[in-house]
């Protein structure tokens, strides 16, 4: 029988094989937006086995096993590595359909060799094999991201990380692959939060080495970290919010807002909303000084289930697409920064599908014609970063915008076995240029269809976030 993952998986004329196999697959990979864990990344972490490396902290996996009836135990709770495994292997065949069927099949295929189905009767014998082979010197972290050529890593940090893994790795020279943070300051929004507001304050005040007492000192010493973050060449910030923050705002409201906070007064939903929109447009500010990348992930609903993330976390699967106003304060919140000139590099994430023509429409109206795709439509994310939500955000940037100045996938993963979703992205793109070509509907001009896909799964990127100039990227 055929083996599912295959060298034509997912290429489905003999167009979009050339185009992939002669221009897109062997392209470097620049991630520019990863959860992975700078610790694991410095220390050249081995991990143990199969489920350390794959299961634990992905709440993908951890929704659909709830979803197929697999206990809590078997999931995040203390059932053995071994047996959280083969619970998950018994739950791979019910995922056909889900993009996770994919991507589990390309991983094991692509870092293990294995071409046959994870299910089952097939588990012990993959956990074995896997497990074999992670004990190998080949498989620590650095190694990985050597294998699949990733040449640029950003990392996730939160203002207050020392970021004492991303120093000591540029000290230790070039390792085949760049290593930056980037400027994550979510949580220095929320103040509704009460003591936890309070309680980040003080780790900005210790991070920062400042005293704050007026809301004029917080936003100094989270200019000070900015500041160290450049140094160690972040080139990018990044914000998990629900809806785009433009609420009107002046320095005197905002700091009555911070003053009722640190007295421990409760901050109502529009005192909250007025105090983040005065914290985006100054981490905006921020990034258009340095000429730094802004880039807003918006459309998330977060821990809908309050009992589940009492008992485990947040971040542990209980995540949906919400159904925010977008449009009007989108616009507003863009205007304001290009009013004063401060308008930075941007990219706007959406989770809801429903707003993919209005993100890929709302970005023309602040391009400057000096910065190609200065203001951009990002990939497909969370929920929509599997096949037909690629396929679906693609057409509508291509119908409504310019494809070829596009920065292409990231992997937005914790996995460093997460890597074959740029291949899985790649195979997706010129499998829908490859019909195009069979159908007439473009050219078959295999120059312009190289450059179109070698801009969108490299160069630009490269070029957006200025890495052309660190010498560890070639």
């Amino acid at each position: 029988m055929k083996p599912f993952i295959h060298e034509n998986f997912l290429l489905q004329n003999k167009t979009a094989q050339k185009l992939y196999h002669d221009y897109a697959r062997d392209l470097p990979i620049i991630d520019y937006h990863c959860h992975l864990s700078p610790d694991d990344i410095v220390n050249n972490t081995q991990f143990g086995n199969l489920s350390q490396i794959w299961l634990h902290g992905d709440h993908y996996k951890w929704r659909a096993m709830r979803t197929c009836g697999v206990p809590e135990r078997l999931i995040t709770g203390d059932a053995s590595d071994e047996e959280k495994f083969h619970a998950w292997a018994a739950t791979v065949p019910e995922t056909l359909k889900n993009p996770l069927y994919h991507w589990t099949h390309l991983e094991l295929r692509s870092y293990f060799g294995i071409d046959g189905l994870l299910n089952k009767q097939t588990s012990t014998e993959i956990w074995e094999h896997c497990n074999k082979l992670l004990s190998q010197p080949d498989y620590s972290t650095q190694n990985l991201l050597r294998r699949m050529d990733v040449k640029v890593v950003c990392t996730t940090d939160d203002p207050t990380d020392s970021l004492e893994m991303h120093r000591k790795y540029q000290a230790e020279g070039d390792s085949g692959f760049a290593l930056f943070p980037t400027f994550r300051p979510d949580k220095a929004l929320q103040v509704e939060k009460g003591k936890e507001f309070l309680d980040y304050i003080k780790k900005v005040e210790s991070a920062s080495n400042l005293d704050i007492t007026t809301f004029k000192d917080f936003m100094d010493a989270l200019q000070a970290r900015h500041d160290y973050f450049d140094e160690l060449g972040c080139r990018a910030s990044d914000h998990g919010i629900e809806e785009p923050y433009a609420h009107p705002f002046n320095q005197q409201r905002l700091q009555d807002i911070f003053d009722k906070a640190v007295q421990g007064q409760r901050i109502t939903h529009e005192e909250a909303l007025t105090f983040k929109s005065g914290l985006m447009h100054a981490f905006a500010v921020m990034d258009h000084e340095k000429g730094w990348a802004f880039q807003m992930h918006i459309g998330a609903l977060r821990n809908n289930n309050k009992r589940k993330l009492k008992e485990l976390g947040p971040d542990t699967g209980f995540d949906s697409i919400g159904d925010f106003e977008v449009a009007k304060p989108l616009s507003s919140f863009l205007n304001q920064l290009e009013e004063n000139h401060t308008l930075p590099r941007t990219i706007i994430y959406n989770l809801n599908p429903r707003d993919n023509a209005l993100i890929s429409t709302m970005i023309g109206n602040f391009q400057d014609g000096e910065i190609a795709g200065k203001v951009q439509h990002g990939p497909g994310w969370w929920f929509q970063d599997q096949k037909e939500g690629m396929e679906e955000q693609l057409q509508t940037l291509a119908n409504m915008s310019c494809l070829n100045r596009f920065v292409g996938m990231v992997t937005d993963s914790r996995s460093f076995l997460s890597y074959p979703r740029h291949e899985y992205y790649r195979r997706i793109l010129c499998n829908m240029l490859g019909n195009d070509v069979e159908q007439g509907i473009v050219p078959e001009d295999y120059g312009l269809l190289r450059q179109l896909i070698e801009n969108v799964c490299y160069k630009n990127a490269l070029e957006y976030f200025r890495y052309d100039r660190i010498p560890e990227v070639k």
